[in-house]
């Protein structure tokens, strides 16, 4: 297997509901796009809101859409230590159970019972990719990605398949910065 596929770095962002959406900034507000991520229909927004924790909190983290059917923060795992959260590595959206925070916009607050997690890492890719690449939906494969000095194969990677993907691996501001990946980079599916 060579083909190549590229790694972003995923920083600390939130997934908000309509309704957590509104009471952080307002009876019918609606998300101002920044930029297009690499998912096709998924985008960085201008609002930002401040993740608190039992220690301390995060100002300023991004939101990014569209809104979802849950609220979910996710956050490195140094992030979630720094402000006291207890977040599991799980795959998005899987937040039963998960850790707490508060949400502070610049109309209300959200207070989470649960939705905070590290994002377990994982590859993007159409099914045309997988089928080039070998793999299917829930498989756990290892990536290598070489890098100056700090190469890495990260094991445990996640793949979700979907013709909605387009393919890309996605690891924390922790896993990237373990691999010294210099805003992105390229990787391999190893055995």
């Amino acid at each position: 297997m060579s083909k190549e596929f590229l790694v972003e770095i995923s920083a600390r962002h939130v997934h908000v509901t309509k309704e957590h959406l509104e009471t952080l900034f307002g009876a019918g507000y609606e998300l101002t796009p920044k930029k297009d991520l690499s998912q096709p229909g998924q985008f960085a927004c201008e609002e930002r809101v401040t993740v608190v924790g039992p220690k301390k909190e995060l100002a300023g983290v991004s939101i990014l859409g569209p809104c979802r059917p849950d609220t979910q923060v996710e956050l490195s795992a140094t992030d979630a230590r720094s402000i006291g959260v207890k977040a599991p590595i799980r795959e998005s959206g899987d937040v039963a159970g998960s850790g707490a925070c508060k949400l502070v916009g610049p109309c209300g607050e959200v207070e989470l019972s649960e939705g905070v997690i590290v994002a377990k890492r994982h590859i993007h890719m159409t099914p045309e990719d997988a089928d080039v690449l070998g793999v299917k939906d829930c498989d756990v494969v290892n990536v290598k990605v070489t890098t100056d000095g700090r190469s890495l194969i990260y094991g445990d990677t996640v793949v979700r398949v979907s013709p909605k993907y387009a393919l890309a691996m996605h690891v924390d501001t922790d896993e990237a910065n373990a691999a010294a990946i210099p805003g992105s980079c390229m990787a391999t599916i190893v055995e």
